[in-house]
């Protein structure tokens, strides 16, 4: 059974920063495109971020760009997103996401298994 959870989030001031984990359990992390998504109140969940199964390619959307920083490890099956410099509307509950073998890394319905989401909140 393939789980994810993801761990990190919290309240934080405006400019400040966060790192959030994802564990992976019942899937080798290295064979597969790993992604993160957020979901703020009242909007549809949108791409934030997205990496390859070596971490050769990364993936951001322009609203992240040069702030947030993808990464994983594979030998300890864990996808992270470094988030700085952040803003009120990054405010969202945020997803890892674990992608098929196809479709795009922007696109949600490229990803087969999610976890449950960890709240984001900046705020002053």
């Amino acid at each position: 059974q393939v789980q994810l959870a993801e761990s990190g989030g919290g309240l934080v001031q405006p400019g400040d920063s966060l790192r959030l984990s994802c564990a992976v359990s019942g899937r080798t992390l290295s064979n597969y495109g790993m992604g993160w998504f957020r979901q703020a109140p009242g909007k549809e969940r949108e791409f934030v971020a997205a990496i390859s199964r070596t971490g050769a390619r990364t993936y951001y959307a322009d609203s992240v760009k040069g702030r947030f920083t993808i990464s994983r490890d594979n030998a300890k099956n864990t996808l992270n997103l470094q988030m700085n410099s952040l803003k009120p509307e990054d405010t969202a509950v945020y997803y890892c996401a674990s992608r098929s073998y196809s479709g795009s890394y922007y696109s949600s319905q490229a990803y087969d298994y999610w976890g449950q989401g960890t709240q984001v909140t900046v705020s002053s």
